[in-house]
């Protein structure tokens, strides 16, 4: 698939959402003393790691495709 420039630009926008939200998950984990809410917290830390894995992954493939373009 071909990344158009505006399409990259929205991935790394989501890239950087996402990792404001991962770093305060973990920091609001080291926070609260309830077990129920830490355990939400990790799962949301835990998927949304994999999400930011998956963002990388197309950011890897839309950076091979403008290097060959070039």
């Amino acid at each position: 698939m071909v990344y158009g420039v505006h399409e990259i630009l929205e991935v790394h926008e989501l890239s950087a959402f996402k990792a404001v939200c991962v770093t305060k998950s973990k920091t609001m984990q080291a926070l609260i003393s309830d077990p129920t809410l830490k355990a939400i917290l990790q799962q949301d830390v835990d998927l949304t790691t994999r999400q930011l894995q998956e963002l990388g992954n197309v950011l890897n493939q839309a950076s091979s495709q403008q290097e060959v373009k070039q």
